[in-house]
C-alpha cells in the first residue's frame, strides 16, 4: 500500500515516467560517419520522449546487412543501397538523409606544426594506390611550396570493414582519377592496393594518432575531436578548400532533387569555388511499410524530430552541416508517406 501511494504521488507531480512509454525501444545499426550526432540525438530524444534508441556503430555495410536481414528497426549508411539491394527487399526501403558531413584526409606529421597540407585528387589517389611512398615526393612538394616536408615513408591507413566513409572517399577518387576508377573503383569495401586497416572511423583515427608518417581518411568530427590535422583539397573549380560547415553546404547546393527523388545522390567533387570535394549526405534506411504499427509510429515520430530545426541546428554545433532547407522540406513530405500495418501512420 505504501509503495502504491508513493508511486501515485510521484506520478501526480510528473516525477515518474509513464511505464509504457519508458519501455519503448528502437534498434538501429550502421554508419560510424554520423555516430556522434546520432548519439546526441538519441540521448536527447530519450530524455524528452522516453523512447530508447539503441544504435550499433558497425559501419555502413553492417547496417545494410542487418536492415536487410530484419534484425534492426532501421539501418544507417553513408553509401546508398544499390538497385539490387533494394530489389531484395521488394522495394520496401526509403533513404532518409539526416545530415551532411565531410571525409577528410588526415595525417600524422608533427614537424609541420600548424601548417595545413594541400593535396589534389590525383595525388591522394596515387598515395592510396601506393605509387607515392614518401612525404617529400616532388608531387606533394609542388602542391605545398615552402613547406619543409619530411623525408619519411608514408604509412597508408584505410578502413578494414564495409564502410560508407570508404564509399564516399572512393567515389570521390573514382571521379578524379581514371587509374583509381579502373583499378580499384568505388564501393563500401574495396581491395586496397596498400596500407593498414582500421575498423570504423574510430579505428582509423587511432591508427593515424599512433603512427607517425601515417595518412588516412575519416569523418571531420573524428579529426576535430581528436585534434588531428587534415588537408585542404583541390576542388573541381581548382581551389584548395578546407572542410567546414560552409564548404560542405556549398557542395550540396548544386544537388537538385525533385519531389519524387529517392535521395540517393552523390555530391563528391561538386562544382563551385567554395565546395569541399569530399562531402556527402548520410542516410537512415527506413521501411516504407512497417508491419509493426507501434514501431512504425515510433520511427515516424523520431524522423520528424530529426528533421526539425532544433535537431538540425544541434548537428551544426558538432561539425555536421544541417540539411539544406529544400531537402529538409522534401524529407518531411516523404515522412508523411510512410505507412504501418497497411495504413497511413496516425
Amino acid at each position: 500500500m505504501r509503495i502504491t501511494r508513493t508511486l501515485a504521488t510521484l506520478a501526480a507531480f510528473g516525477l515518474l515516467a509513464n511505464p509504457l512509454l519508458a519501455q519503448q525501444t528502437l534498434t538501429g545499426a550502421g554508419a560510424t560517419f554520423p555516430t556522434p550526432i546520432y548519439q546526441r540525438w538519441f540521448s536527447e530524444y530519450a530524455r524528452t520522449h522516453q523512447v530508447q534508441i539503441n544504435y550499433q556503430s558497425i559501419g555502413s555495410g553492417g547496417g545494410i546487412r542487418q536492415f536487410t536481414a530484419g534484425t534492426v528497426d532501421f539501418g544507417a549508411s553513408d553509401a546508398p543501397m544499390t538497385d539490387s539491394m533494394i530489389a531484395a527487399l521488394q522495394g520496401n526501403v526509403v533513404h532518409i538523409p539526416t545530415v551532411l558531413g565531410a571525409v577528410v584526409v588526415t595525417y600524422n606529421l608533427p614537424t609541420l606544426g600548424a601548417t595545413k597540407l594541400q593535396l589534389d585528387g590525383t595525388t591522394i589517389a596515387d598515395i592510396f594506390l601506393g605509387r607515392i611512398v614518401r612525404w617529400n615526393d616532388p608531387r606533394i612538394a609542388s602542391l605545398n611550396p615552402g613547406v619543409a616536408l619530411p623525408a619519411a615513408d608514408i604509412v597508408v591507413v584505410h578502413r578494414s570493414d564495409g564502410s560508407g566513409t570508404s564509399f564516399v572517399f572512393t567515389d570521390y577518387l573514382s571521379k578524379v582519377s581514371a587509374d583509381w576508377k579502373r583499378t580499384v573503383g568505388a564501393s563500401n569495401s574495396v581491395n586496397w592496393p596498400t596500407g593498414l586497416g582500421g575498423k570504423g572511423n574510430e579505428g582509423v583515427t587511432q591508427q593515424v594518432q599512433q603512427l607517425e608518417g601515417s595518412v588516412g581518411y575519416i569523418e571531420l568530427v573524428y579529426a576535430t575531436a581528436n585534434h588531428l590535422p587534415y588537408a585542404a583539397v583541390k576542388n573541381a573549380a581548382g581551389q584548395f578548400v578546407l572542410p567546414t560547415l560552409g564548404s560542405v553546404t556549398a557542395a550540396a547546393a548544386g544537388a537538385r532533387l525533385d519531389a519524387n527523388t529517392d535521395f540517393r545522390v552523390s555530391i563528391t567533387n561538386a562544382a563551385g569555388r567554395a565546395s569541399y570535394p569530399i562531402s556527402s549526405f548520410t542516410w537512415l534506411l527506413i521501411k516504407k511499410e512497417n508491419p509493426d504499427v507501434t514501431k512504425g509510429k515510433l520511427i515516424r515520430d523520431f524522423l520528424n524530430y530529426m528533421v526539425s530545426d532544433a535537431a538540425q541546428q544541434m548537428a551544426g554545433t558538432i561539425g555536421y552541416a544541417p540539411l539544406p532547407k529544400p531537402v529538409a522540406a522534401l524529407v518531411r513530405a516523404r515522412i508523411r508517406t510512410l505507412t504501418a500495418g497497411g495504413h497511413p501512420i496516425r
